[in-house]
């Protein structure tokens, strides 16, 4: 009994060292210092990779098929890791802590199969929609006022942006809060208005998309690149094939973010795309981000903090609806929040190219997709854009290929580009292409107008008229009479055209084949001269200098650089100073005999040299009446350095790479790029152009230009063989309207007339 005591004691013992042993192991197995690290899931998208759901703060590199490491790094706090710039294959793995994860490849541009949009259904609301990589968009649906999805099909379109869009509260009750000083955070952005108001008003269903790393859509953001331009062709190709859309075909709507991303969606030429209707657009992120090579830290850089702000994930950060959303349990938008750490600083970005880098911006910019948009193009922008920009003009010849593109454009604002001439004539052309029926009055729109118009600029605008031709006995009748109107239609002296002064009308039209015009040729050419003449007739060789200094004035003519309301007021105040002792120069021509219209761009052609290796320049031009007051007309910025053009330059638009910046020695030729001109200056009235320091005539445009102190000495030659300007007159031209008050025209600030040091 003793021996069997014993054994027994021995075997517990060996069972207790054993289990001891057994929970050792298990205990080293659920250690997080020693287990193996989570390798997560690894996705290919279109020249992207990226990883989700690993292990944070492991060591992460990402292997190609061919076995090079293609990028590393460490995982981020929230398990993710993102890879850009990738030749798309397959065999691609990432390798989390020295362990490898699952295959995947990398995409080009080639369409996923035709299941990805079959088999997603949307309903009225939030809907998440997944795109060709897997990650997912927040999409609201609205359909038309009053109606339900048996009332379907419905005629469609998209408004797709990376503002607080697929937020799916009421538009107009956050609106009206938003007046009251109540934030609703559920409530759509003002900017998307089109899609969330005015298309369900007009009867339209709209289906209103998160852009990728904001809001509650997946994904990082990334301003343009190839997986967010493709996730529009996916959204079209999935709205298009639901039920409730007529005709299976979409069109796109938007102002400004949402007109830019029209751009890019149309050329990539998804099937089920019938037209676009883009307005303020940019032609390019670098001529807003860096007009004349120049930082903007004003307004873009305002834009672009902001765009940082709503990319941070939910709902510690980002937009208010998606903080809202996870916070209320939203599964789907808490888990779209993954990829946020992985979205690109912005700010660093733009330090380290201060020159137009092809690879990172070509494919970023509208200009690079007009010319593979096939479908009709309807496209609406105005020549004082304070936040985009009035150089968006020069897209239009990117559409030459085209033959159905009308664009409309005005003196204005920002929002000028829906005021009534042009939101008629858009809801024509979405009835035309969209519906394919004959547009009629819409007198539930045109009662809605008013009352927007009258909330954003103080004034209601001119009647909404929806039909010009609603006795059209055909869809094709009517087509026939909406081509019949010009490519190019010129609306002048808006803000003069209605009974309070600053409302959003014009009076009069001129209308054009192409752009630029070709009754405008090579311009017309005054020589800068000495006591300040602006002259046909140069005359000896001379000079004059001036000591540029962005401090003399103040740096804009409102004192807004972000978004802003008060430069769209019927009744907008501006402080636009003359320029001060020595810090400018100016030139004026004669009172001109008979009227001057000016459509198109323009050039100020400097014979330039300075004190220092570089010099930030502004040219702006003005019209001062017999009266003594002066109207601004257009101006443009250049960095010397950058004075370089391309093989497109014209007289008249002096086109740049912006890449080969060189420093001033001696007399250059330096070309300053005016922004297009859509003015007449009346008989009796004369021309003025000054340069000065980069500043002080812009709304909320800013310039990063180093601070002078007056020690810098700018000098131009003058008179026969010096500095020129070159101006696109219409040859015998006349206006179609009354000389407007000043403080009338929209977009164009005026002042009392003082010469500058010079006489000019």
């Amino acid at each position: 009994m003793g021996d069997r005591w014993a054994r027994r004691r021995r075997r517990g013992a060996a069972l207790i060292a054993a289990g001891t042993t057994i929970m050792l192991l298990a205990g080293m197995a659920i250690s997080p210092a020693s287990a193996a690290p989570r390798t997560g899931s690894g996705h290919g998208s279109v020249y992207q990779a990226y990883l989700v759901d690993a292990q944070p703060g492991a060591s992460v590199s990402l292997v190609n098929g061919a076995g090079a490491t293609v990028g590393r790094g460490t995982v981020d706090r929230l398990g993710s890791f993102l890879v850009r710039e990738l030749a798309a294959g397959g065999g691609y793995r990432f390798v989390v802590g020295g362990k490898a994860g699952n295959p995947f490849a990398v995409r080009d541009e080639s369409p996923p199969d035709r299941r990805l949009y079959t088999s997603q259904g949307l309903r009225p609301g939030l809907n998440y929609v997944r795109m060709r990589d897997g990650v997912e968009l927040a999409v609201t649906v609205r359909l038309p006022v009053g109606k339900t999805l048996a009332d379907g099909p419905f005629p469609t379109v998209i408004e797709y942006s990376g503002y607080q869009h697929a937020a799916p509260g009421d538009f107009l009750l956050g609106a009206v809060s938003g007046l009251a000083g109540i934030s609703d955070p559920m409530a759509p952005a003002t900017g998307t208005l089109l899609g969330n108001l005015v298309a369900p008003v007009a009867g339209f269903a709209s289906v209103n998309v998160q852009m990728r790393g904001s809001g509650c859509s997946g994904g990082a953001f990334d301003l343009f690149d190839w997986p967010t331009t493709y996730d529009g062709y996916d959204i079209v190709e999935t709205v298009a094939a639901q039920p409730w859309v007529k005709h299976h075909k979409v069109g796109m709507v938007g102002i400004s973010f949402s007109g830019i991303s029209q751009i890019a969606t149309a050329g990539t030429r998804p099937p089920s795309l019938a037209a676009i209707a883009p307005m303020s657009l940019t032609d390019d992120l670098y001529s807003t981000g860096f007009p004349g090579g120049i930082f903007n830290n004003g307004f873009a850089d305002s834009w672009l903090q902001e765009r940082q702000a709503d990319a941070e994930p939910a709902p510690s950060g980002g937009q208010p609806y998606a903080r809202e959303l996870v916070r209320r349990g939203d599964k789907h938008c808490k888990n779209n929040q993954k990829l946020r750490l992985q979205t690109q600083r912005i700010k660093h970005l733009i330090q380290e190219n201060p020159t137009r880098n092809r690879s990172l911006l070509e494919h970023r910019s509208p200009s690079y997709w007009a010319p593979k948009v096939t479908v009709p193009v309807y496209l609406v922008g105005a020549l004082q854009d304070e936040q985009t920009g009035p150089q968006w003009t020069d897209i239009i010849g990117r559409f030459d290929a085209n033959r159905k593109v009308w664009v409309r454009m005005t003196n204005g604002a920002h929002i000028d580009s829906i005021g009534p001439q042009y939101l008629g004539p858009w809801y024509e052309f979405l009835r035309l292409y969209v519906d394919r029926s004959v547009p009629t009055q819409n007198d539930t729109l045109a009662a809605l107008v008013p009352v927007l118009y009258g909330a954003v600029t103080g004034a209601p605008g001119r009647r909404l008229v929806t039909a010009r031709n609603p006795g059209a006995a055909s869809l094709s009748a009517a087509r026939a009479r909406f081509e019949r109107d010009p490519r190019v239609q010129v609306f002048f002296d808006n803000g003069a055209g209605g009974v309070v002064p600053g409302d959003l009308s014009s009076p009069w039209s001129r209308s054009f084949g192409s752009w630029p015009a070709r009754a405008v040729g090579d311009g017309q050419r005054w020589s800068l001269d000495e006591a300040g003449r602006l002259t046909t007739t140069p005359g000896a060789p001379s000079t004059v200098s001036f000591r540029p200094d962005p401090k003399a004035r103040p740096a804009g003519t409102m004192d807004v650089e972000g978004a802003s309301t008060e430069p769209w007021a019927a009744s907008a105040t501006y402080r636009w100073t003359p320029v001060p002792g020595r810090t400018g120069v100016g030139f004026v021509t004669g009172a001109q005999p008979r009227e001057v219209m000016l459509v198109g761009p323009a050039s100020l052609d400097l014979k330039l040299s300075s004190s220092a290796a570089d010099t930030d320049l502004q040219a702006t031009v003005s019209e001062v009446r017999p009266d003594g007051t002066e109207i601004l007309m257009t101006t443009g910025v250049l960095r010397a350095s950058l004075r370089a053009t391309n093989a497109s330059a014209t007289a008249l638009n002096p086109t740049r790479d912006w890449l080969s910046p060189s420093s001033l020695a001696g007399v250059q030729s330096v070309r300053i790029a005016l922004n297009p001109i859509g003015h007449t200056v009346r008989k009796g009235s004369k021309i003025r152009v000054t340069i000065t320091a980069p500043g002080g005539d812009k709304t909320s445009w800013r310039f990063d230009t180093p601070s002078t102190g007056g020690r810098v000495v700018n000098t131009l030659a003058l008179g026969a063989g010096g500095s020129t300007l070159v101006l696109p007159v219409v040859p015998g031209a006349r206006a179609g309207g009354p000389v407007p008050a000043c403080e009338a025209l929209r977009g164009q600030p005026c002042r009392r007339y003082r010469p500058a040091f010079n006489g000019g």
